[in-house]
């Protein structure tokens, strides 16, 4: 294994305390609008509170700061120090955009670590294998730049073994065994998600065997794509990040005090053009489909597919075919990625589980709620884990320790925090803000924007709930229903009766006196979720914060880091937390 020293210098500890006490210093006033919910925007009358100064007074400052790795010299005051209202929502974007992992320069560039990962090594496939797009343009763009990654660790670090947490259909396991010729073990706590990766993987090492034909696209670089499996199971629910904001998102933690000023239609558009600002880049065309299939048998590992009758009396191989072949590193068995259905946990048993464990890396692709800070434990503390390549997604699904001080929990391990530093300071995110955390800015930001007629419709509803049926909370949700609806009154009349309300109560003119009465009032709700789109990266830097500060503290980690894997309009979760320990 080269020396560790070759690769790329990151932050230290006393380094990254500095920027969390910086950014727990935003977030104690920031943490009022993204813990505020949609859904009770109008019932507890989020807006109707204003800031101490006008929202214009903010532009100068605004205009005055510019991003960058080094930081700003001077932030402009966000918050009013005696109310904690907002001043200025200019203000409050500059500081947020500061408060991101790119702007802290909390990432090394993935081009520089794949470079040092390289040193002296060549790739296991011998050349620039590209892309076998066997899924959609999002999980192939996902599985393409991971397995890449995870393949250099593997090799920088003389590793054959993978271990995929939270390894669902197994697209990446079978990619890394297929492509790479790593022995992977995919560990899923869903038996059905394991039988069905089976049997994907099966069809797919059969259709490779059978089909030939040879396409080539030029969509910077060549992109391969399979037919679309008949039959193929539905995507399990919180795998992977969000692709919308959902109806119930932003919790539903009561907000006695507002912080916002008031917002007029220019102001709103000016937030949207701040939000174009941040990240403005081309959105790449989403889907691309080609008729034809790639035969892969110019670099899959020998023992990967079960020869035919027809391969095996065929003797006229091709020389290029047998030397990428070689290339490849052969397999102990033809089964080389094997599915596994078990609950991980951070004091999961490996031994109990792989029996023939042995040196090897971790990694997990979009692993859902406290699967990723459990794989950083399990990393830290399994002697036969020499690495790790974590992608965490459903931050709103994570363990806090200090979220319900009322009720006693008998659990150890919490998702968050992890680091002493938060544990010390008993920070809190709660669920809203951590749900606001999974908003997409990059998203927003190209025209994804948010789905405001569906979030206005289901706040109008929570008045009508109260109003004529006295709940204030409920815990039925009323689902994916805006999609199904022609008009305001049949979204109430869906949603009444999913919740199990009699609609009776409330005649069409009622529900329709509601919608008049709230209509003008759109561009507030807009707005308000514009600035929580706004804050979702800096909660999901402290989260991020508090798994590399957990590595750093840990005495056999030589080297971790954040590194920005993904395209974020692509894939809004992109962040990868690497580690590797030190060899004795």
């Amino acid at each position: 294994m080269a020396a560790l020293c070759s690769l790329p210098r990151t932050p230290d500890l006393p380094t990254l305390h500095g920027k969390l006490q910086d950014l727990l210093g935003f977030l104690r006033g920031a943490l009022r609008i993204s813990s505020a919910h949609t859904v009770d925007f109008y019932t507890q009358s989020v807006w109707q509170g204003r800031g101490a100064l006008p929202p214009e007074s903010g532009g100068a400052a605004a205009r005055g700061a510019a991003p960058g790795g080094g930081g700003f010299i001077d932030l402009p005051r966000v918050f009013c120090e005696r109310s904690q209202k907002l001043l200025s929502t200019e203000a409050f974007v500059v500081a947020a955009r500061h408060y991101s992992v790119q702007s802290l320069g909390l990432c090394t560039p993935i081009e520089q670590l794949l470079t040092a990962l390289r040193l002296n090594k060549e790739q296991r496939t011998g050349e620039n294998v590209k892309a076998i797009e066997f899924m959609n343009t999002k999980k192939s763009h996902e599985v393409q730049e991971m397995s890449e990654l995870i393949c250099s660790i593997a090799d920088y670090c003389g590793l054959k073994q993978i271990i995929d947490v939270g390894s669902g259909k197994g697209y990446l396991s079978s990619f890394l065994s297929l492509k790479y010729g790593l022995n992977v073990y995919g560990i899923d706590s869903s038996n059905t998600n394991t039988h069905g990766a089976k049997e994907r993987n099966r069809k797919l090492k059969k259709h490779w065997n059978l089909n030939h034909r040879q396409t080539r696209v030029d969509v910077n670089g060549l992109a391969l794509k399979m037919p679309k499996e008949i039959g193929a199971q539905k995507e399990v629910k919180c795998k992977g990040d969000f692709e919308s904001v959902p109806k119930s998102s932003l919790g539903n933690q009561d907000m006695s005090t507002s912080v916002l000023p008031e917002f007029s239609e220019s102001k709103v558009s000016a937030i949207r053009k701040q939000l174009g600002d941040l990240h403005a880049q081309p959105l790449e065309e989403e889907k691309l489909y080609f008729e034809n299939t790639f035969s892969l048998m110019d670099f899959l590992p020998i023992d990967a597919i079960e020869p035919t009758s027809s391969q095996v009396h065929n003797t006229e191989i091709s020389e290029v075919r047998k030397q990428r072949r070689n290339m490849a590193t052969k397999p102990s068995d033809s089964s080389i990625y094997s599915p596994l259905t078990s609950f991980i946990t951070a004091d999961s048993e490996l031994h109990d589980i792989i029996k023939d464990l042995e040196d090897c890396l971790m990694v997990g692709l979009h692993t859902c709620g406290d699967l990723a800070p459990n794989t950083l434990r399990i990393f830290a503390s399994k002697s036969e884990v020499k690495g790790v390549c974590s992608v965490g997604c459903c931050y709103h699904l994570l363990s806090e320790e200090f979220e319900n001080q009322t009720k006693e929990y008998a659990q150890e391990n919490w998702g968050f925090p992890m680091c002493r530093y938060l544990k010390e300071e008993r920070w809190c995110c709660g669920r809203n803000a951590r749900m606001s955390a999974c908003l997409a800015l990059e998203r927003v930001a190209v025209g994804q924007g948010l789905p405001t007629e569906s979030l206005f419709y289901r706040a109008v509803l929570q008045n009508i709930i109260k109003d004529y049926y006295g709940i204030t909370k409920c815990d039925q949700h009323v689902g994916k229903i805006y999609s199904k609806c022609s008009s305001f009154l049949d979204y109430v009349r869906r949603s009444l009766k999913k919740l199990g309300l009699d609609e009776a109560k409330v005649s069409e003119e009622i529900i329709m006196d509601y919608y008049e009465k709230y209509k003008p009032r759109m561009n507030e709700l807009e707005a308000f979720n514009m600035l929580k789109v706004v804050l979702a990266p800096c909660i999901e830097t402290l989260i991020l914060l508090d798994r590399l500060c957990y590595l750093k503290e840990q005495e056999d980690v030589a080297w971790s880091a954040l590194v920005k894997l993904f395209d974020p309009v692509k894939s809004p979760r992109c962040y990868a937390v690497v580690a590797l320990k030190k060899q004795w």
